[in-house]
């Protein structure tokens, strides 16, 4: 079962920078959000290499149990492991734009923002959830961060709550003509004719990871590349191939994985152990 440490050992044993040179070779991406996607599917299939595209599709589908679409997360799901969110940036301290979806600190199959397909794919109930925000300047990857939504966003209660706070307001206006929606709200018959609607949406988004936990973390722009990832203990040693990554930091000098105490994003007074996994070239 493909994990994140499976993850990093590919990517610092076979990192790639110019992602539109990545992605043309497979032939298979025509943006750089796409070709962002398709590098973070290699790195935990571990095809980062593989030129035959039958054999990489293959692989694929031994690792992966859904590879979703840009509309709803996630964009992947390990099969019998983790959620990957992965989200492309163009500045260094760029916002993630999240859309109609909240924050997700794990995902459930209960959620009514998941596709069908997703929710069937096997048998699951609830997957922790990694972001991977990659920094992309033209077709450079500058920076790329992994991190566990548990490490990185609340509960979603906290979410679902203001959520259902502004859905309520906006739905006990008097004198307009709601309909049952998913969004925040539908207002029906706004014009004379009747045939005009208005949907109101929620457009949710996060702060960069790489400005979350500056207060453990700042990147070294003299660098060509960052990378950046924290895995709290207990999932940290869950893995059983951690050994493999710390094998590994010994033997790469610019390869590090450091002891630090995290906020907890429920109650930032609250310090989670966790490990920060830095790499630069």
């Amino acid at each position: 079962m493909a994990n994140i440490i499976d993850a990093i050992i590919q990517l610092v044993t076979n990192t790639k920078f110019e992602l539109r040179v990545y992605s043309e070779s497979h032939n298979r991406a025509n943006n750089m959000g796409e070709a962002l996607e398709e590098y973070i599917k290699d790195i935990f299939a571990g095809t980062v290499n593989e030129k035959d595209e039958n054999i990489r599709n293959e692989k694929l589908s031994e690792v992966f149990s859904y590879l979703g679409n840009q509309n709803n997360p996630p964009d992947s799901m390990l099969r019998g492991g983790d959620a990957i969110e992965v989200k492309k940036v163009e500045s260094n301290d760029a916002s993630l734009a999240l859309n109609s979806s909240y924050p997700k600190a794990k995902l459930f199959a209960d959620s009514p923002m998941i596709k069908n397909a997703c929710r069937t794919c096997e048998n699951w109930t609830v997957k922790d959830m990694i972001y991977a925000v990659g920094v992309v300047d033209k077709n450079n990857l500058k920076s790329l961060a992994l991190v566990y939504g548990d490490d990185y966003c609340a509960d979603r209660l906290v979410y679902e709550e203001i959520k259902n706070v502004i859905k309520t307001g906006v739905e006990s206006i008097n004198g307009v003509e709601f309909s049952e929606t998913k969004e925040l709200g539908r207002v029906n018959r706004v014009d004379p004719l009747g045939i005009t609607y208005l949907r109101v949406r929620g457009m949710w988004g996060i702060e960069n990871p790489f400005n979350v936990f500056n207060y453990i973390y700042k990147r070294d722009y003299s660098k060509k590349f960052n990378f950046m990832s924290i895995i709290n203990n207990d999932k940290y040693y869950s893995f059983d191939n951690y050994d493999d990554l710390e094998k590994i930091s010994r033997i790469i000098s610019d390869f590090k994985i450091t002891n630090v105490k995290i906020k907890n994003p429920n109650n930032p007074a609250q310090l989670k152990e966790a490990k920060l996994i830095t790499y630069t070239v």
